[in-house]
């Protein structure tokens, strides 16, 4: 079996992240957006399989689950390939048994992805090693920016490869704004506004990734999502936001946790530690007043 450094790590997940956001480009280009099904579709396999890909032939003996990966998505066809099913994730007992496993997204907001002019959609690789995430990065294509994980922290990298350290910023006092979904902003979210001891703003953003990138980037204070998400979902923007100093837990303060039999992680508070206590007991103030929402 290959050896792997840390730093080898970091930056494949960046690189792939990053290659797959230029792919994804090109697949707006040459499909348009006339047909939103096509385009989604198209843009889900071939960024899938490159990444499938290109970590078959970089890392041969790793584990990876990828959510276009799964026998639910074996109908999809992209365009220019209609005879060819999706490479298929790696199997559960072999998953499970793995050292490492590569938790990837190859395309986080495809609603985003497919409406002209939105940049809040992404791509996840995250690399789950021995019982923790070890490396993750979260492109954001239509910025040209890619937020991931370094030897001892986290970076912002853009244009021309240019890179700058990222530290999440602290929360203005008084103010707290979070990242809420653009199409269905959740009553929970509502509900814990009116409870916290702050003046709340809700922004509207896109795909998940995309939010927690706006926490790490200042532009919102924190994301709070109960609406049901999976591994793939999170796995990349929580390693970025915990190494970049942010609180990234359950919204009950227990652990995330990854690399499971069921895939399933429905929920997630991102946010500045000077935060999370507000936001945590704010949360258990609320959560078993509302019913559950459906996945986002």
């Amino acid at each position: 079996m290959a050896e792997h450094t840390a730093a080898d790590d970091h930056a494949r997940a960046a690189e792939l992240a990053a290659a797959a956001g230029r792919l994804l480009l090109g697949v707006r280009d040459e499909a348009g957006f006339a047909d939103a099904r096509v385009l989604k579709d198209t843009g889900d396999l071939r960024s899938h399989e490159y990444l499938m890909a290109a970590l078959a032939e970089r890392c041969p003996g790793d584990a990876v689950l990828s959510e276009e990966g799964r026998a639910s998505a074996a109908g999809k066809r992209s365009r220019g390939d209609a005879d060819r099913a999706p490479t298929g994730n790696t199997g559960d007992a072999d998953r499970l048994a793995a050292d490492r496993v590569w938790i990837v997204d190859p395309l986080d907001g495809t609603r985003e992805f497919s409406e002209e002019g939105r940049p809040d959609w992404a791509v996840h690789v995250a690399l789950w090693a021995k019982g923790d995430l070890a490396a993750g990065a979260v492109a954001l294509p239509a910025r040209d920016v890619t937020l991931h994980t370094v030897a001892g922290g986290a970076a912002v990298s853009g244009p021309g490869a240019e890179r700058s350290p990222l530290r999440v910023p602290d929360p203005a006092p008084g103010r707290l704004r979070i990242a809420v979904s653009r199409t269905r902003p959740p009553e929970f979210v509502r509900a814990l506004a009116d409870v916290l001891d702050a003046e709340v703003e809700l922004v509207p953003i896109g795909s998940a990734g995309a939010k927690i990138s706006a926490v790490l980037l200042g532009e919102v204070d924190a994301y709070v999502h109960a609406g049901g998400q999976y591994e793939w979902d999170s796995a990349a923007p929580a390693a970025v936001a915990v190494a970049a100093g942010a609180h990234a837990s359950r919204v009950d303060g227990s652990p995330l946790v990854y690399n499971r039999p069921d895939p399933m992680l429905p929920d997630i508070l991102v946010c500045h530690p000077l935060s999370a206590s507000m936001l945590l007991t704010g949360i258990r103030d609320v959560r078993d007043a509302l019913p559950a929402e459906r996945p986002r």
